[in-house]
Parts: C-alpha cells; structure tokens; sequence
C-alpha cells in the first residue's frame, strides 16, 4: 500500500469518543512493538485539539510514555465538514474511524476515505460501496471489531485447523466479568436502538443486491429455538443478536464466489447461564423490542439505558476495574466430512471444537483487533485481495497473518479437540 507519499500510516478518527480513546491507546502500544521493524507515523482526528490532546496526555500516563504527545499528529477534522475529512483523509494511508453511530456518521468518513485514496476500518459495515473502492484501489472493511474479527476468523480458522471439508459452524459466546459485574458504554447501546428501528431499510438494501443462494453442503444446519440448552458448555443460549451472522455468510459468499471454497453453514449465540438470567434477559428482550419499534420508545431507551437495559448499559460506561476483569470465549463447535468422503448422500463424519479467547470484549479486544487488522493492511498487501472494494474482515484477511497477529497480542485462537464420528 502507498505509505511513503503519506504522512500518516494510521489515523484514529473519533480518538477522544469513548471507544476512540482505548484505540488511541492501542495504537501507542503498537508504536513500540518491539517485533517492529521500522516506525509507525500516526496521528488522532477530531474536533477539539484540547479534547485530543487530553486524551494523549491519559494515554502516556497510562502507558508510562511522558514523550507520546510530541510523537503523534493532531488532525483537527468535523463529521459535519467534508472538505475537513477530505484533508484529513489525504494524510493517512488507513484511517480508523471511531464516531458513532455509524448509521448516522460513517458514511461521509467512508466517502471522503474512497475518493481520497485511504483505506478504512472501522465496526459498522458499509457494503454499498464495493466498486468506488475497487476503482481507487483501497479497502473498506466493517465489522472489524468485537463484531466480527473473533466470530469471522473463528470460522475460517476452524474450517483450516480441520482435516477434510467444514460444512456448519455453531458458535457460542460466554461473557465473563469480575466481581463488580459488567457495564457497556451508552453508545452501544444507541446503536443497537437505531439498528433495530431502522431494520426495515436494512431488509431492503440486502433484497435489492439479488444475491443467488450459495449452495448447500451437507445437512441443513438446524436453527435451535430461541431459549436452548446447549450440552457441551452446560448452560442456557440465546441467538447472538449482533452482526456475527451476516459478516460470516458474506464472507462465506465471497470465499466461493471468488476462490471457489466450499462455504460453511454458520450460526450464533450467546450463553446466558441458569434459569434466572435467561428470565432476566427474556423482559429485558421484550421491553426492548417493543419500545424500538416507536419513535417515543426509543427516545425512552436512549434516555434511561440503565433502567431499560436491567444495569448492563450506562452512559459512564465500565470503570477500569470492570474492564480489567472482564473476559469473552468464543466456542465453535463444527461438523463435516473426513478427505474422500463424498457430502452428498453421506452423514457428517468428523467433528472439530475450537475457541476463540480474549480480554474484555469493547474496550480492549475491539482496539487490539481494530489496530491489528489496520497493521496487516500496511504490512501483508500481497495477500490481501488484488483489487480494493469493501470487504468483511474474512473476505479482506482469510490469506494474511492477522490470525497470527491477533494470537500475540491476546485474542487467541486454539483446537480444543477434533475427532472422526
């Protein structure tokens, strides 16, 4: 990628939000990676030079750097003017874009990133705008995040780590927390609200892209009910409500479509425990469901996320300590078919188990995997797809080390067990 004309590498768009300041902090961390063989020129963006400021400031006290804030670019840019992201988006090779929502903000970013040549990741997905791209030869990719790096490459990890041919993936998701429990920033949660409400126009930007069904291989994974127990790990799930499912299967469909793999079947959910929680959880859901689908209800759930979110979400967001307690397991348990066995008329014969662990899931794993994926676009282009175009995480990354990446840096991907049936 054409790093030498620009000045900056890697610029954290969005770097005193919420988010945007744990990015910033990763990227520091990455600065000084030993195993880096040359420097890293980055630079944050926003409105406020003093809000920018402040957070590098916390930064290098956080990370023992007193120097950081001489070493890092301001860029003072505003969502609300393009011809500031224009110039913002002229001195970076990739941007991470850090404002949400994304369905309000991320738009004009991915605009000013496309006719400026920079490429962008963030974690929302933007897939309208694939030939742009191509043209200008740069990549766009969502979901890069929490949602869906560990679920995406989960998948195509399992698919690899199995000897024979993976038809269906089930992966479940279990949220760990320390002893003073967890607690999610509000601008999650106005995501999931404006996601939800807005699911309509969502329905019809799929069905207008007339995609033809990728093919079957094997069994028809069977969808489990809404409230199900799942052996294995002991406990009740849920359907994962996030974007997990449709990156895989756009990635699963670009796989066949261009390398002509064999796509996987893929489903998502979410442990919940015991029988209390999955009550607790069941009102939680419902209150939810019903409020987003009216204009005063929303307002009403962006108003008082704590009181309609049962505690999980606050607008101060989790405490240090809750961060630092915090874990997620991602366990994926697979079915296929050993090497020469034929899948049409034959039962899956092999199953595989593998996991996907990491720190706390917004804050933590969300940057480390943000900053990864941005350092395997400077540094393994010629793995990634030929031309540009916006792509999942999968589509973008399934060739490069990013897996590998993420394995030193604390998202680790490992087999648990694999055995013929």
């Amino acid at each position: 990628m054409a790093t030498e004309q620009r000045p900056f590498h890697l610029v954290v768009f969005g770097a005193s939000g919420f988010t945007g300041q744990f990015v910033t902090e990763e990227v520091a961390r990455e600065q000084v990676d030993p195993e880096r063989s040359s420097r890293l020129p980055w630079a944050v963006a926003g409105r406020s030079r003093e809000k920018l400021q402040r957070v590098l400031e916390k930064a290098a006290l956080k990370l023992g750097r007193p120097t950081l804030s001489s070493e890092v670019g301001i860029i003072i840019c505003d969502i609300a003017n393009p011809a500031s992201l224009d110039e913002m988006a002229k001195q970076a090779t990739v941007v991470l874009n850090c404002v949400g929502p994304y369905r309000f903000y991320g738009e004009p970013v991915i605009k000013a990133c496309i006719e400026n040549g920079a490429s962008c990741i963030d974690i929302s997905g933007e897939p309208q705008y694939h030939e742009k791209a191509a043209d200008k030869g740069v990549y766009i990719i969502g979901s890069s995040g929490f949602d869906s790096i560990p679920a995406d490459l989960g998948v195509i990890y399992t698919r690899n780590k199995m000897n024979g041919t993976l038809t269906a993936v089930e992966s479940f998701l279990t949220i760990h927390s320390g002893p003073e429990g967890l607690s999610i920033h509000d601008g999650t949660w106005k995501s999931a609200i404006y996601g939800f409400g807005d699911q309509s126009n969502l329905r019809k930007l799929r069905n207008v892209s007339n995609l033809k069904p990728v093919p079957l291989i094997g069994p028809k994974l069977k969808r489990r009910w809404p409230i199900s127990y799942c052996r294995e790990l002991k406990g009740y799930s849920i359907p994962f409500m996030g974007s997990d499912v449709s990156v895989v299967r756009r990635t699963q469909r670009y796989l066949y479509e261009n390398l002509e793999e064999s796509p996987v079947q893929y489903a998502a959910y979410v442990t919940v425990g015991g029988i209390t929680s999955v009550i607790k959880l069941m009102f939680a859901g419902l209150f939810f469901l019903f409020f987003v689908r009216f204009g005063i209800g929303r307002q009403l759930l962006i108003k008082f996320p704590w009181f309609f979110s049962f505690g999980y979400f606050s607008k101060q967001g989790p405490t240090q300590k809750q961060i630092d307690a915090a874990s997620f397991t991602l366990t994926f348990f697979g079915q296929g078919y050993s090497q020469g066995t034929g899948t049409d008329k034959n039962k899956p014969n092999i199953k595989i188990c593998t996991q996907v662990k990491g720190p706390e899931a917004g804050y933590v794993a969300t940057p480390i995997a943000m900053v990864q994926a941005a350092m395997t676009l400077l540094s393994d282009a010629s793995h990634l797809p030929k031309a540009g175009g916006v792509f999942t995480p999968g589509a973008a990354f399934s060739k490069t080390k990013l897996i590998d990446r993420l394995n030193k840096h604390g998202i680790e991907f490992s087999v648990i067990s694999s055995s013929e049936v």
